[in-house]
């Protein structure tokens, strides 16, 4: 039979109260008695059972950590920083994968069945809608990689999709590139949206740049080469491409490739994210750094606030995005006085 709060307080020779407390965080115990119970509990191989002591607390110390798109290898380091973090803070992720869901109602009914205290949202493609659902149902929410807003409906951390489509394309623009196109990832996407606004409004003073757009059907590795080869077979491809993620400019490689045209002689790409495959040998993509592991840690601080003080009113914080040279644009056009 598995051991007890009444089985460490016999052995402890103490109270059950007096081992409750000593398991309790922030609870008045004395140092002797916290060593006799941990003691005990040691001897006897005992851990305190959290979710049967949350229907006392009414605190489960559950996050939910809301995404939907696991195709992309990215989020394999958002996870790993996430959740490690949390467990850092004692709090404990409950991974929740929203892929294909378009309804918030379902989302919403399964975290209060978990008794989630908070909720984390980690996704630049979810519609806010559900965000603002999971605040509607009484929990605490931040959404990391969310839209900026002005005047937020939740707490929001991310990067200015518009400075960095700007900067994505003062890049290819100084590299003397004078055929230049976008390839977004989903069309509804607001990440997307803003990265091609940003990138178009940048290029209207440079009259004699030619920009086009297009978009994937997400943000995946087989969207990217889909799409890239789409371009290709069509004929008349752009110097380089802006693309709005990092795997989707790896799929886009791909497509590069198996049309026999080489990177950056004949195709420029340049990504977004400065994901950890980014930088492998083999790939070593132009991208832009999306600073993730600040963004996480913001968030996981802002939860860890408004599970103190849930009445903070909802900010929108920008983090900025820097350029990561590699290899698969072409340098800097050099412009010499005659």
């Amino acid at each position: 039979m598995a051991v007890n709060l009444g089985d460490v307080a016999k052995r402890a020779g103490v109270s059950r109260s007096a081992v409750s407390r000593t398991f309790t965080s922030g609870a008045s115990v004395s140092v002797a008695m916290r060593t006799k119970v941990e003691n005990a509990a040691n001897d006897l191989g005992y851990s305190p059972n959290f979710l049967a002591r949350s229907l006392t607390t009414r605190s489960t110390k559950l996050i939910g950590l809301v995404s939907n798109n696991f195709h992309n290898p990215i989020f394999l380091e958002v996870f790993d920083q996430f959740t490690r973090g949390l467990q850092d803070r004692g709090l404990r992720p409950l991974l929740v994968n929203l892929t294909n869901e378009k309804e918030a109602s379902a989302s919403v009914r399964m975290l209060r069945q978990y008794s989630v205290d908070g909720v984390i949202v980690a996704s630049s493609t979810l519609p806010p809608g559900f965000s603002k659902a999971f605040r509607d149902a009484g929990l605490p929410v931040v959404n990391s990689f969310g839209r900026y807003e002005l005047m937020p409906e939740v707490h929001v951390l991310g990067i200015d999709d518009v400075a960095c489509g700007k900067l994505a394309a003062r890049e290819l623009v100084a590299r003397g590139y004078k055929s230049v196109a976008f390839m977004g990832g989903p069309i509804d996407a607001t990440s997307t949206q803003f990265r091609l606004k940003g990138f178009e409004e940048k290029l209207q003073s440079h009259s004699d740049v030619v920009c086009s757009h297009s978009f994937a059907q997400a943000y995946s590795y087989q969207a990217g080469r889909i799409e890239m080869a789409r371009l290709l077979e069509a004929g008349a491809h752009a110097e380089a491409y802006f693309c709005g993620d990092d795997v989707l400019s790896v799929g886009a490689l791909s497509a590069i490739a198996d049309k026999g045209l080489r990177v950056p002689e004949d195709v420029g790409v340049i990504g977004v994210n400065n994901m950890e495959m980014a930088g492998w040998h083999n790939i070593n993509l132009t991208t832009i750094h999306q600073p993730f592991a600040e963004i996480i840690q913001s968030s996981i601080n802002l939860i860890v606030g408004l599970l103190a003080d849930p009445k903070q009113a909802p900010e929108a914080s920008l983090f900025p995005c820097t350029f990561v040279e590699r290899s698969t644009l072409r340098p800097i056009v050099e412009l010499t006085e005659k």
